[in-house]
């Protein structure tokens, strides 16, 4: 099996401080960079940042807070999880990561993606009722950037381009990008069309019900005659102590942000049994190092994936708790899941 990338993913939730209130924006950012400098230290392979527009969530330009930590570390990549492509400027997109990937010595990863959330489509002026063809079309133009040559290409919804160069070119003269995918077969075909690592959002349920995808990707990557490209995982999840402290310590706020996001969307609210059932056999990898290594590669060996990577934020968990994970995460689960994978 290819060497297993092990990364972390935090979409920057607006966390409580030590008085129980929730912190400002601003030092939430802060707190990100410090997790993000323990992550480096640690040996964790990956941080990627979401992209939202909400209250709570402080992070809406990964990339510009990607650039902060990456004058503070050395080896960890950096990137988005994701950038919501559909509601951006391909061009704009390519010009920031390839200036990140300046400032990180060739560290920067980009996932691109949909998003769970449609509040950039209002913000930035685009018609929801386009959904499907803005990304479409702005991830074929993302494509052509991609390859860092003269740009002849031409859309139905932003104006031609003509032999046109983007600046700056990455250094390395490729910038690694994936294909954010929710589950859909689709997608799937997108990703392999585009010869695209793609990163597979397993939110929910079994692991095991995305191995179908997974299939379908090698195949189609086959049919089109592309080589074999790495497949990510992104999940939740959190390191304790033991068993039980990790569950306790999440519970509360897993379930508020749960809570939260689903009365949107008409989930019902968390029950404790439902949190034991996701951890216990689908995509919650929640318990000491030794069960959530355990957890991990079976989801990699299941999927045959070669990156996983824990979001390790959840709605107000606080900075201290979150850095405990981290810590674990590197010095103890990293190391585990390969000695099990190799």
């Amino acid at each position: 099996m290819t060497t297993i990338e092990l990364g972390l993913d935090t979409f920057g939730d607006i966390t409580d401080g030590p008085d129980g209130k929730p912190l400002p924006a601003a030092q939430v950012i802060r707190n990100i960079v410090a997790e993000a400098v323990l992550a480096d230290e640690v040996g964790v392979d990956f941080l990627g940042l979401g992209e939202h527009h909400r209250a709570d969530f402080a992070v809406s330009s990964p990339e510009t807070v990607l650039a902060g930590i990456a004058t503070r570390t050395k080896r960890i990549r950096l990137g988005s999880a994701v950038t919501v492509l559909s509601s951006d400027d391909p061009i704009r997109v390519f010009q920031r990561f390839s200036t990140l990937d300046a400032l990180s010595n060739g560290r920067a990863e980009v996932i691109l993606g949909r998003g769970s959330f449609i509040e950039s489509f209002p913000l930035f002026g685009f018609d929801l009722d386009q959904y499907e063809e803005l990304f479409n079309e702005k991830l074929d133009l993302f494509a052509a950037a991609l390859k860092e040559q003269p740009i002849t290409w031409q859309g139905n919804l932003r104006s031609p381009l003509n032999g046109q160069s983007v600046y700056p070119k990455t250094e390395s003269g490729h910038l690694k990008t994936w294909i954010g995918v929710g589950g859909t077969p689709q997608s799937v075909m997108r990703a392999a069309h585009y010869g695209l690592p793609m990163m597979l959002a397993i939110i929910g349920g079994n692991p095991k019900r995305f191995v179908p995808f997974a299939d379908l990707y090698r195949r189609a990557l086959d049919q089109a005659g592309k080589p074999q490209l790495p497949l990510g995982v992104h999940s939740h999840g959190f390191v304790g102590e033991t068993d039980d402290a990790a569950k306790n310590d999440l519970f509360t706020d897993y379930k508020r942000m749960r809570d939260r996001i689903g009365a949107e969307r008409g989930w019902p609210p968390l029950t404790r049994p439902a949190f034991e059932d996701e951890i216990g056999g689908g995509s919650l990898y929640v318990g000491s190092p030794e069960t959530v290594a355990r957890r991990i590669a079976e989801t990699v060996k299941a999927l045959g994936a070669s990156r996983f990577d824990l979001k390790y934020s959840a709605g107000p968990l606080s900075h201290e708790k979150m850095m405990r994970s981290i810590e674990l995460y590197g010095r103890k689960v990293i190391p585990l899941v390969r000695d099990m994978l190799a």
